[in-house]
């Protein structure tokens, strides 16, 4: 258990993020299909990204770390090997997904499986398409869920037209990565645009994408030209907390430090612009086809909005976060088309209501893929359960921060994505 108190003052001075949780498994990745050394900065070296690296040296790519670089030597964009033993992904959605795309062209047997939470999650979405491309592909439930064994295709991965019935960045990725290996071009039509980190990152890389508005063209490359060097922005979805907490902390004025800008994640940005935040940026820069830069927020005051549809995929991550910062806003905020949320490591939408209303009786309700706040009631000491999710555990410290403080049944799951943060928070209370 750990028990967060209410912060008396604000947020002041500088906050620095790890690095972004989805440029760091796509580092990983990409940078073993290349056959020169890639050294990678700032590499988010929370559980998730390490599962990453593990699946990776299982498959013959020799990496070495030093703290959070990591140098990374691929054998080619042909060189993988055959595992000797099960893919463990953890608790990574995002590893065992991609790493079906990339791996379903494989010559060779991969088996995934995963912790108890992992294992509950749908991974029929990504099948769908690749067994289209014709990869062959075994999982438990109707190859709906983990375990899942990849085969050897019979002849080659071919391009498709495939139209996604659901935005989804990791579903997208995956085929993006199978492509690379396909007889042709593959065509990827999403209904809104994801993030696109796997096509920024490729295009360094020196493949041929090209994006034009919800379609993306993935052309088979002979090779992969690795950069030398990889510098990971910091993660959005970590600087989310800090965003919100400063927004609703009285006498706030910060500066969060390299934060990834890329459009296709800024949602959170642009809906609490619109709720009222202060929030401006600062010394853009670009590294890798990745912009990024410093946010400075202050105390605001916050009113009640609407959004959903297209905004959604920027943000779905930052939802909890998000349901916080309306709960100390005047009105209603109504947040549409989440029903993602309910496959996630939990089910975030559920468990948004049951645990944030310990926070505020009566604030928080959920109507089939919809999220409504009634903002500006009374705040209460907490006991929260996390549900081994980290989203909702940070959301809940934060909550409780900005409240009368908050006690968790289990950090243990932030260090996915954030193995410090309860360190560093309790260090910016001091």
């Amino acid at each position: 258990m750990k028990q967060i108190l209410r912060f008396d003052a604000g947020l002041r001075g500088e906050i620095e993020i790890p690095g972004d949780k989805s440029v760091s498994h796509r580092s990983i990745m990409l940078a073993a299909l290349g056959n020169t050394p890639v050294e990678i900065e700032n590499f988010l070296t929370g559980a998730d990204c390490l599962s990453t690296v593990e699946c990776m040296k299982s498959v013959g790519v020799k990496i070495e770390r030093d703290g959070n670089k990591f140098l990374v030597t691929g054998n080619g964009l042909h060189g993988l090997k055959e595992p000797e033993n099960i893919l463990d992904a953890g608790n990574s959605g995002t590893t065992v997904r991609l790493l079906l795309g990339l791996f379903a062209p494989q010559k060779f047997l991969a088996t995934f499986t995963g912790d108890d939470s992992l294992r509950r999650r749908p991974m029929a979405r990504v099948i769908k398409p690749l067994v289209q491309m014709g990869a062959t592909v075994v999982g438990r439930n109707g190859n709906k869920n983990l375990p899942i064994t990849v085969l050897a295709p019979f002849g080659k991965i071919r391009g498709i037209r495939y139209e996604m019935p659901v935005a989804s960045a990791q579903v997208k990725s995956a085929i993006i990565l199978a492509g690379l290996y396909a007889d042709d071009v593959t065509e990827i039509v999403e209904p809104y645009p994801s993030r696109n980190h796997t096509e920024n990152m490729l295009k360094s890389f020196g493949a041929k994408i090209e994006t034009s508005g919800n379609v993306i063209k993935v052309y088979p490359p002979e090779k992969l030209e690795a950069p030398e060097k990889i510098v990971v922005p910091g993660d959005i979805s970590s600087a989310a907390y800090w965003i919100v907490l400063a927004t609703i902390l009285e006498n706030s004025d910060v500066v969060i430090k390299n934060v990834g800008i890329n459009e296709t994640r800024t949602g959170i940005l642009d809906v609490m612009e619109k709720a009222g935040a202060k929030i401006e940026i600062l010394n853009k820069r670009e590294s890798g086809g990745e912009i990024s830069g410093d946010l400075r927020v202050a105390t605001s005051k916050l009113h009640g909005i609407e959004f959903g549809g297209s905004t959604i995929p920027r943000l779905i991550d930052e939802i909890p976060a998000i349901a916080v910062a309306a709960a100390f806003a005047e009105g209603d905020t109504v947040i549409r088309d989440v029903g993602e949320l309910r496959v996630k490591e939990s089910d975030r939408l559920a468990a948004i209501v049951e645990e944030f209303n310990k926070f505020s009786p009566g604030s928080f309700e959920a109507r089939e893929d919809t999220l409504i706040i009634h903002g500006g009631r009374e705040k209460f000491f907490a006991k929260c359960k996390t549900r081994a999710d980290h989203r909702l555990a940070m959301s809940c410290a934060i909550f409780g921060a900005a409240a009368e403080g908050v006690e968790i049944d289990d950090e243990n799951c932030i260090k996915i994505s954030y193995p410090n943060f309860l360190n560093f928070l309790n260090k910016v209370k001091s």
